[in-house]
């Protein structure tokens, strides 16, 4: 019989597993957060104080009745983390993006088949309250053909920060493409499929010495389909464009500001709260659309709740083996798959077949 409450280590206690995951993990009744890696603190222990506080990750691996180990190190650490876990037969979820390349992705994913585990990679905004708004849209049909979605993150900051990663420029998976591009491609393979074709710029608009890409402009193409999607991130854009701008046939939804899921996490709201994931309502998207023939309206659209939740309750019933695994190994190589022609793409300024 499966266990009823599956025992979860957490490799690394930076900001992804503070805000994002130990919150999430803890406000279910299906996990145990029982330890946490931390090389040089125990910060974790005073917010959880029922953790054990082991110094790496063979350490966590040693504990017999760990069922899944979540990997929220920095990019370079993932593969070799992953492989330890599943060797050791433990299942894993592992932070977005899943690797640095797309050959890694699939040696992962079948070392995870082989081995009869579950491994999901956390690409959360499959359950931003505008992702999902902008999927029931489409779903109901209600702009008619979409031939187009431009998708946003961004950001304003002209300096580096001191002390990250991801603003290396020669760190593995470093720069707001792998960074950002994650999240906007995953969603829009999560409704269109893989793209045919990729083309894409990247820059590094700040112009600091040393640094990664800043930008870029990347379009997933569908001719077959006649849908195109245009991803974008910039750390220069302090006047803040729309999230989403959706096109069809019959009209076009617009939604300004970000989900707000994380800014509630980094409050100290829980998800069991009633207020956790509603949107504010001078946010709402504005619908302009012929909905049916000669019936045209304009108004906002109430943003559906965002539900982080449920990536880990999928991810519960994956291990226990009561629901298909929503964010598979596979799905997460083809994001990286983009990100790599996505580069290439900018590098040799063409267009690439995926």
């Amino acid at each position: 019989m499966p266990k009823d409450i599956i025992n979860v280590g957490v490799v690394g206690f930076g900001m992804s597993a503070r805000v994002f995951h130990c919150p999430l993990i803890s406000a279910s009744d299906k996990y145990e957060l029982s330890a946490v890696v931390e090389r040089h603190s125990e910060n974790s222990k005073s917010v959880y104080p029922q953790v054990l506080i082991v110094r790496d990750i063979d350490a966590l691996l040693d504990i017999s009745d760990i069922d899944l180990v979540v990997v929220t190190t920095p990019n370079d650490t993932h593969v070799p983390y992953v492989r330890k876990v599943l060797a050791a037969g433990k299942h894993c979820v592992v932070e977005k993006p899943f690797t640095v390349t797309e050959k890694e992705a699939r040696e992962l994913d079948l070392l995870a088949k082989k081995a009869g585990k579950v491994l999901s990679v956390f690409q959360n905004r499959r359950w931003d309250g505008d992702f999902l708004t902008v999927k029931a849209l489409l779903s109901e049909d209600v702009l008619g053909r979409v031939v187009e979605i431009e998708s946003r993150f961004d950001r304003y900051r002209t300096f580096k920060k001191e002390n990250a990663w991801r603003e290396v420029g020669d760190f593995p998976g470093s720069g707001v493409l792998y960074d950002l591009g994650s999240h906007l491609f995953d969603q829009i393979v999560e409704l269109y499929g893989t793209p045919e074709y990729v083309t894409a710029t990247l820059r590094n608009e700040r112009q600091i010495q040393g640094a990664p890409d800043d930008s870029f402009l990347v379009i997933l193409d569908y001719p077959s389909k006649n849908f195109k999607a245009v991803c974008r991130a910039g750390m220069l854009v302090r006047d803040q464009p729309p999230r989403f701008t959706v096109y069809g046939t019959r009209g076009t939804f617009t939604k300004y500001g970000l989900d707000v899921q994380e800014e509630q996490l980094k409050q100290g709201i829980s998800p069991r709260s009633p207020a956790f994931g509603k949107d504010k309502a001078d946010k709402y998207g504005i619908l302009d659309s012929e909905i049916h023939p000669g019936i045209h309206i304009t108004g906002t659209v109430t943003t559906a709740d965002g539900r982080y939740q449920e990536y880990y309750d999928n991810v519960a019933g994956a291990i226990s083996g009561n629901a298909n695994l929503l964010v598979n190994a596979d799905q997460a190589a083809n994001v990286i798959r983009i990100i790599e022609l996505a580069k290439q793409s900018s590098s040799e300024r063409r267009s690439l077949a995926f």
